[in-house]
């Protein structure tokens, strides 16, 4: 081979090693990321983060191959952890997130979950980050405030920080992540109302705020998300009624506000919409249950107890397509349990302490 040939192969080889090497800027911030972190015993992953390229063969990193900027910080314990784990002991990650993480300016991933250990605030710098698609802190010890102005992360689609101690507010700016698909923040301290604008966040398909102590209305707006499948505001201190545009919502098909102060009845939409997994027990729900049902309600879960329904119960229950599991105890019933479809299938905790129930599977004859 003639020399000019090999010597331009060697410098092609050496500008693709070097597009795919990650800058020192980018391995130093790495490096202060890592020193925050304190991992339970020595030959954890960090073990992998030597030499100078931080593209390769580093645990949890990946790059972007234009570029050569670290792109996704990917550091699950579920799935990396238990490579290191030696047998009988279990071990968690300590520490905080570092500021650092903010110069790594290309990141469109972040995931940092079920640590236990990992405490402190989230970075507020993170929202400078505009290329992040996805935030995941989920299984924490976190603790401070949501960032306020997290919707500068207009490319954002997958935030979750469930399981964590997080308090303050849901930040207003949140409904400006206009791409939201997926929404986890149960199992916090969060407080105060859910924000009016939610509702602009038109691609979100799941949302998750159970756990927290949320006060205030559910917002109307919500029905306005007609890409929701999944809506869990359940063991909060929502107030007020249940909007009858819920029942309206083209695809929701789980709808859980299970232990709040939800007043007022049930609105009759929601028990002829497309919703199969309806959860509405330890409220302070009140009047009739609508006698609305019919063969295209279906249900793989209806809990309606411990609430002040009165009346009978509706005999058109007897009518629906499938009802799996059906609770209606600790309310203010009367009359005769209806015969056939659903209540074929019940035992007596369905009925159980209500004022005067009667027929089977109640031992009182009617």
């Amino acid at each position: 081979m003639p020399v000019t040939a090999a010597a331009t192969l060697l410098f092609l080889a050496a500008v693709i090693s070097a597009a795919n090497s990650c800058p020192p800027s980018d391995r130093e911030a790495l490096l202060a990321f890592k020193a925050a972190l304190r991992e339970p015993y020595n030959g954890g992953i960090f073990n992998s983060w030597t030499g100078t390229n931080c593209c390769r063969n580093w645990l949890g990193v990946a790059c972007d191959q234009n570029s050569g900027r670290v792109a996704e910080i990917n550091l699950r314990a579920t799935t990396l952890y238990t490579t290191f784990e030696k047998p009988h002991r279990q071990g968690y990650m300590a520490g905080h997130i570092s500021p650092e993480i903010c110069k790594l300016t290309s990141l469109s991933s972040i995931v940092i979950t079920d640590w236990q250990g990992i405490s402190g605030d989230v970075p507020p710098c993170i929202t400078s980050l505009s290329f992040l698609r996805i935030i995941d802190l989920t299984g924490n010890r976190i603790t401070g405030t949501l960032p306020s102005n997290i919707g500068n992360l207009r490319q954002l689609t997958h935030l979750s920080a469930a399981d964590n101690s997080i308090t303050g507010v849901i930040p207003a700016s949140i409904s400006s992540l206009t791409g939201l698909t997926y929404l986890d923040l149960r199992n916090n301290r969060i407080s105060g109302p859910i924000p009016n604008s939610l509702g602009q966040l038109k691609f979100l398909s799941r949302a998750f705020l159970s756990g927290n102590q949320i006060t205030g209305p559910i917002p109307a707006s919500i029905s306005r998300m007609y890409r929701l499948v999944d809506l869990d505001l359940s063991r909060n201190r929502l107030s007020g009624p249940i909007p009858e545009s819920l029942g309206r919502m083209p695809v929701l098909a789980t709808l859980n506000l299970n232990t709040n102060n939800l007043s007022g009845k049930i609105p009759s939409g929601l028990l002829g919409s497309g919703i199969s997994d309806l959860d509405l027990s330890h409220n302070m729900l009140e009047g009739y249950i609508p006698d609305s049902f019919g063969p295209k309600s279906y249900f793989t879960c209806l809990e309606l107890g411990y609430n002040n329904f009165r009346g009978s119960i509706p005999k058109s229950i007897a009518k629906a397509a499938f009802i799996g599991f059906l609770d209606l105890s600790y309310n203010h019933l009367c009359g005769p349990i209806p015969k056939g479809g659903v209540f074929d299938t019940l035992d007596e905790s369905s009925f159980a302490h209500n004022d005067c129930l009667c027929g089977k599977p109640l031992l009182k004859a009617c």
